[in-house]
Protein backbone atom coordinates (compact mmCIF):
# COMPACT_ATOMS: atom_id res chain seq x y z
CA UNK A 1 0.00 0.00 0.00
CA UNK A 2 1.27 3.47 -0.74
CA UNK A 3 1.20 4.80 2.82
CA UNK A 4 -2.40 6.81 2.70
CA UNK A 5 -4.43 6.74 5.62
CA UNK A 6 -7.80 4.94 5.72
CA UNK A 7 -11.01 7.78 6.31
CA UNK A 8 -12.72 5.83 9.26
CA UNK A 9 -16.86 6.80 9.45
CA UNK A 10 -19.72 5.80 10.62
CA UNK A 11 -21.17 2.13 8.97
CA UNK A 12 -24.79 2.99 7.16
CA UNK A 13 -26.66 0.73 6.13
CA UNK A 14 -25.55 1.50 2.56
CA UNK A 15 -22.28 0.17 3.50
CA UNK A 16 -23.69 -3.36 3.98
CA UNK A 17 -23.27 -4.81 0.48
CA UNK A 18 -19.51 -4.21 0.93
CA UNK A 19 -19.41 -5.09 4.33
CA UNK A 20 -21.04 -8.38 4.02
CA UNK A 21 -18.86 -9.28 0.75
CA UNK A 22 -15.42 -8.95 2.84
CA UNK A 23 -17.44 -11.26 5.51
CA UNK A 24 -18.38 -13.92 3.40
CA UNK A 25 -14.65 -13.92 2.42
CA UNK A 26 -12.80 -14.05 5.72
CA UNK A 27 -14.96 -15.47 7.95
CA UNK A 28 -15.92 -19.47 7.74
CA UNK A 29 -18.75 -18.08 9.66
CA UNK A 30 -19.89 -14.82 8.69
CA UNK A 31 -22.45 -12.66 10.22
CA UNK A 32 -25.70 -12.26 8.58
CA UNK A 33 -27.24 -8.64 7.53
CA UNK A 34 -29.75 -8.85 10.23
CA UNK A 35 -26.69 -8.45 12.37
CA UNK A 36 -24.73 -5.64 11.14
CA UNK A 37 -28.30 -4.02 10.75
CA UNK A 38 -29.17 -4.44 14.40
CA UNK A 39 -25.97 -3.03 15.46
CA UNK A 40 -26.45 0.41 12.77
CA UNK A 41 -30.34 0.84 13.75
CA UNK A 42 -31.26 -0.83 16.90
CA UNK A 43 -28.07 -1.26 19.70
CA UNK A 44 -27.47 1.65 21.85
CA UNK A 45 -24.39 0.31 22.99
CA UNK A 46 -22.73 -0.50 19.53
CA UNK A 47 -19.31 1.05 17.65
CA UNK A 48 -19.80 0.42 14.04
CA UNK A 49 -17.58 2.05 11.68
CA UNK A 50 -16.03 1.44 8.33
CA UNK A 51 -12.62 2.75 6.74
CA UNK A 52 -12.54 4.06 3.40
CA UNK A 53 -9.60 4.07 0.85
CA UNK A 54 -9.78 6.11 -1.88
CA UNK A 55 -13.81 5.88 -1.42
CA UNK A 56 -13.67 2.09 -1.89
CA UNK A 57 -14.44 0.18 1.55
CA UNK A 58 -11.70 -1.11 2.78
CA UNK A 59 -12.71 -2.51 5.96
CA UNK A 60 -14.75 -2.53 9.24
CA UNK A 61 -15.46 -3.19 12.60
CA UNK A 62 -18.11 -3.63 14.93
CA UNK A 63 -18.04 -3.11 18.92
CA UNK A 64 -19.41 -2.67 22.32
CA UNK A 65 -19.04 0.05 24.99
CA UNK A 66 -20.73 -1.22 28.10
CA UNK A 67 -20.31 0.69 31.25
CA UNK A 68 -16.20 1.46 31.10
CA UNK A 69 -15.62 -1.34 28.86
CA UNK A 70 -15.02 -1.97 25.14
CA UNK A 71 -15.40 -5.19 23.47
CA UNK A 72 -14.06 -5.92 20.13
CA UNK A 73 -16.42 -8.10 18.36
CA UNK A 74 -16.30 -8.04 14.51
CA UNK A 75 -13.11 -6.46 12.49
CA UNK A 76 -12.05 -7.28 9.02
CA UNK A 77 -10.29 -6.22 6.43
CA UNK A 78 -10.51 -6.77 2.01
CA UNK A 79 -8.21 -9.08 1.65
CA UNK A 80 -6.22 -7.10 -0.88
CA UNK A 81 -5.87 -4.46 1.03
CA UNK A 82 -4.87 -6.15 4.82
CA UNK A 83 -1.36 -5.46 5.73
CA UNK A 84 -1.60 -1.47 4.90
CA UNK A 85 -2.41 -0.11 7.97
CA UNK A 86 -6.29 -0.03 7.77
CA UNK A 87 -6.85 -2.49 10.99
CA UNK A 88 -4.66 -0.48 12.98
CA UNK A 89 -6.18 2.54 11.63
CA UNK A 90 -9.78 1.15 12.77
CA UNK A 91 -8.50 0.00 16.06
CA UNK A 92 -6.86 3.55 17.06
CA UNK A 93 -10.07 5.26 16.40
CA UNK A 94 -11.69 2.50 18.31
CA UNK A 95 -9.66 3.37 21.54
CA UNK A 96 -10.19 7.10 20.93
CA UNK A 97 -13.95 6.57 20.68
CA UNK A 98 -13.82 4.26 24.10
CA UNK A 99 -11.20 6.89 26.07
CA UNK A 100 -13.42 9.74 25.54
CA UNK A 101 -16.19 7.63 26.48
CA UNK A 102 -14.92 6.91 29.86
CA UNK A 103 -13.39 3.16 28.82
CA UNK A 104 -10.73 1.93 30.80
CA UNK A 105 -10.46 -1.75 29.93
CA UNK A 106 -10.92 -2.84 26.40
CA UNK A 107 -11.41 -6.83 25.34
CA UNK A 108 -12.15 -9.53 22.64
CA UNK A 109 -11.53 -13.01 21.65
CA UNK A 110 -9.14 -14.46 19.02
CA UNK A 111 -8.30 -17.53 17.46
CA UNK A 112 -5.44 -19.50 19.50
CA UNK A 113 -4.24 -19.95 15.51
CA UNK A 114 -4.10 -16.58 14.34
CA UNK A 115 -0.68 -15.37 15.41
CA UNK A 116 -0.60 -12.43 13.31
CA UNK A 117 -3.60 -11.13 14.94
CA UNK A 118 -2.13 -11.86 18.40
CA UNK A 119 0.80 -9.62 17.35
CA UNK A 120 -1.37 -6.82 16.40
CA UNK A 121 -3.14 -7.26 19.51
CA UNK A 122 0.04 -7.45 21.41
CA UNK A 123 1.56 -4.35 19.74
CA UNK A 124 -1.60 -2.01 20.67
CA UNK A 125 -1.40 -2.74 24.14
CA UNK A 126 -3.46 -6.22 24.60
CA UNK A 127 -2.37 -8.81 26.76
CA UNK A 128 -3.30 -12.66 27.16
CA UNK A 129 -5.41 -13.02 30.09
CA UNK A 130 -7.27 -16.45 29.59
CA UNK A 131 -8.92 -18.77 26.72
CA UNK A 132 -12.67 -20.01 26.19
CA UNK A 133 -12.15 -23.71 25.39
CA UNK A 134 -14.19 -24.72 22.44
CA UNK A 135 -15.20 -21.12 21.53
CA UNK A 136 -15.44 -21.63 17.54
CA UNK A 137 -18.06 -23.57 16.22
CA UNK A 138 -16.87 -24.14 12.96
CA UNK A 139 -13.77 -26.21 14.46
CA UNK A 140 -13.87 -26.22 17.69
CA UNK A 141 -11.14 -24.19 18.26
CA UNK A 142 -9.98 -22.04 21.33
CA UNK A 143 -10.29 -18.61 21.57
CA UNK A 144 -7.45 -16.32 23.43
CA UNK A 145 -9.15 -13.65 25.55
CA UNK A 146 -7.06 -10.50 25.63
CA UNK A 147 -7.74 -7.36 27.13
CA UNK A 148 -6.15 -3.93 27.13
CA UNK A 149 -6.16 -1.40 29.94
CA UNK A 150 -6.80 2.27 28.32
CA UNK A 151 -5.71 3.61 31.57
CA UNK A 152 -2.48 3.05 31.90
CA UNK A 153 0.17 5.42 30.26
CA UNK A 154 2.68 1.98 28.79
CA UNK A 155 0.67 -0.46 29.52
CA UNK A 156 -2.64 0.35 26.89
CA UNK A 157 -2.74 1.03 23.61
CA UNK A 158 -0.16 2.38 21.07
CA UNK A 159 0.45 5.91 19.99
CA UNK A 160 -1.16 6.27 16.49
CA UNK A 161 0.39 4.54 13.55
CA UNK A 162 2.63 2.32 15.74
CA UNK A 163 1.25 -1.41 14.98
CA UNK A 164 0.95 -3.02 11.81
CA UNK A 165 -1.98 -4.60 10.15
CA UNK A 166 -2.91 -8.59 10.72
CA UNK A 167 -5.81 -10.71 10.33
CA UNK A 168 -8.01 -11.64 12.99
CA UNK A 169 -9.52 -15.28 11.38
CA UNK A 170 -7.11 -17.84 11.05
CA UNK A 171 -4.86 -16.05 8.67
CA UNK A 172 -8.04 -15.08 6.77
CA UNK A 173 -8.12 -11.65 7.20
CA UNK A 174 -10.37 -10.64 10.18
CA UNK A 175 -11.63 -11.11 15.37
CA UNK A 176 -14.13 -13.62 16.01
Amino acid sequence: MTGERARIEAMTLNDLEDVLAIERVVFNEPWLRAHFEHEIVNSTISYARVARLREKLAGYLVAWIVWDELHLGNIAVAPALQHGGIATALLEEMFAHALSHGCRMATLEVRVSNQRAISLYTRLGFKPVAVRRRYYRDNGEDALIMMADLTREGDGPAEPGAGADAPRDGGAGGVR
